[in-house]
């Protein structure tokens, strides 16, 4: 991998695929990199976004800074000022998108999940491999600094031997039977529902904190079965729709049953349209001599029980500093982090791998390995049977210590 040398008149060139919701998050945490990480010496400098969408590319200049749009994303590629590329685009696109980008040798930061099904993402991890450079998947839970102090108490075996570990991402976006028939609905385009929008984040956070995946069975089910396709216009959950309907194609709900690698066992299910949870992202490790439960609506909370303590049950740690990088966005414990700084640290971590040369990100071999465990998910849904995960040989991140920026 080539190393950039960091300098702090540094002006990375950032190039942005798609500006919804996530690549205007994205364009605010490469802003707010010399503010919370001024070490990495760099000012990212927002150079072109491409998005169909006129109004989005208004958008783009207008109010992201961008200094200037395009229709086409392969403009954004090419472009010879672009250091680096963040992938935000509809699942559909991301494979051709992040390979073009691979090709290109530029390092780029793609959101979750990598492709609309494993086959996509070995793609996209073998074009990576290919050319040598440096990603970032978008699993931004992982650096939320309780769950950096979960991992910190499972690795250093504070919890005794895990036994086991249960998950649950529990949403209502589309709750709604009235809202369109948008891409998310179709296989073609967006490959699984729950399990590879929802349920990749956790099996990731299941693996960051305990250990590889090694087995899973699984069940599924389409609750609302049919949604009125949409009109004409931006093709996303507000569109307007019109009164003929068509069919959902993916699951709105999922459950697994999983083994990891060391003999301990799991449990973690998703729906899309539950009636009452908007973001309830949880995970619970269970042990021999101690527990953890975290919960994102909670982002800055981990009850924890340890075997000796003062106090019989669960104590609530507020994340404090010397949590994960909590010291970088608030002074004392009590003083709220939220979902953007996430998206924050993410940043820092694929600017300093670009940097050094150095997978630190989250890496495209990490989102295979998430897209596998989905994958034979999947192979249980059509048989019924448990399915062992393939490995991903590659540059895994999740078994390796956090790294420090």
């Amino acid at each position: 991998m080539t190393e950039r040398a960091p300098d702090a008149r540094d002006r990375l060139g950032v190039g942005l695929v798609s500006v919804g919701w996530m690549g205007r998050l994205h364009s605010r945490a490469y802003r707010a990199l010399p503010d919370h990480f001024p070490e990495l010496g760099v000012h990212p400098r927002l150079v072109v976004a491409a998005d169909p969408v006129e109004a989005a590319r208004d958008q783009a200049v207008d109010r992201l800074g961008y200094e200037r749009a395009v229709a086409d994303h392969r403009e954004v590629i090419a472009d010879p000022e672009v250091d680096v590329v963040s992938i935000c685009s509809p699942n559909f696109l991301h494979r051709e998108v992040a390979v073009a980008a691979a090709e290109a040798g530029k390092p780029f930061w793609i959101e979750k999940p990598m492709g609309r099904d494993a086959s996509d993402s070995r793609q996209i991890h073998d074009a990576v491999r290919s050319a040598g450079i440096v990603t970032s998947v978008g699993f931004n839970y992982r650096h939320a600094p309780a769950i950096q102090r979960a991992r910190e108490l499972v690795r250093g075996g504070r919890l005794g031997r895990i036994t086991n570990v249960r998950g649950s991402l529990l949403a209502d976006y589309s709750a709604d039977p009235a809202a369109p028939l948008t891409w998310r609905f179709e296989r073609e385009r967006a490959g699984s529902g729950v399990l590879g929008d929802l349920l990749s984040h956790g099996l990731d956070l299941a693996q960051y904190v305990v250990g590889r995946i090694a087995s899973v069975t699984a069940l599924a089910e389409t609750v609302i079965a049919t949604r009125p396709r949409p009109g004409q216009g931006i093709i996303d959950r507000t569109a307007a729709a019109t009164g003929e309907h068509g069919p959902v194609e993916n699951e709105d709900y999922a459950a697994l049953l999983f083994r990891f690698d060391d003999g301990a066992v799991g449990t973690m299910d998703s729906s899309r349209v539950m009636r009452g949870p908007h973001a309830e992202y949880a995970l619970e490790v269970y042990g021999t001599r101690g527990s953890v439960r975290w919960d994102f609506q909670r982002l800055n909370e981990l009850e924890v029980f340890l075997d000796g303590q003062e106090v019989d049950g669960y104590a609530t740690h507020f994340v404090a500093p010397g949590d994960g990088e909590f010291a970088r966005f608030q002074p004392g414990a009590g003083t709220a982090m939220g979902y953007d700084d996430l998206k924050t640290i993410e940043a820092a971590q694929f600017v300093a791998s670009v940097l050094r040369g150095e997978q630190l990100a989250p890496s495209v071999a990490d989102g295979l390995s998430a897209a596998s465990i989905v994958e034979a998910a999947e192979a249980s849904l059509r048989d019924g049977a448990w399915h062992d995960v393939a490995r991903v040989d590659g540059a895994l991140t999740y078994p390796a210590a956090t790294p420090a920026l």
